[in-house]
């Protein structure tokens, strides 16, 4: 099981730290990958990364703004997020697959079968 935490409010132009932990080994997980959805819209994919975490994949929305990287011996994946936008306000989750099929692009949900709940990122002034 997974489970985001890390959100919370913030100024435009400012910077949050997202984690996703794993209850088992993370490393049973192919690829992780980093969701949003703001309210009325779909749920969108932000970035993935593998096993190892030396490939990584971003959405055009996000790219050179937000990180994406893991920790194995720590069991967590983070997503760092920096020059936010109100636009980047949404409920952030984290998913998990363990055959590969996320990895790459599009970063779709239908691709990740283990969610965790998400955690709420509000950018405002």
């Amino acid at each position: 099981q997974l489970q985001a935490f890390g959100g919370g409010w913030v100024q435009p132009g400012g910077s949050l730290r997202l984690s996703c932990a794993a209850s088992g080994s993370i490393l049973d997980y192919t690829s992780v990958a980093w969701f949003r959805q703001a309210p009325g819209k779909q749920r969108e994919g932000l970035a993935c990364i593998g096993r190892s975490g030396d490939i990584s994949y971003y959405e055009d929305s996000v790219r050179g703004r937000f990180t994406i990287s893991r920790d194995n011996a720590k069991k967590l994946v983070y997503l760092q997020m920096n020059n936010l936008k109100p636009d980047d306000t949404a409920v952030y989750f984290c998913a998990a697959e363990r055959l590969g099929y996320g990895l790459g692009y599009p970063i779709h949900s239908a691709n990740y079968d283990s969610w965790g709940q998400g955690t709420l990122v509000t950018v405002s002034s």
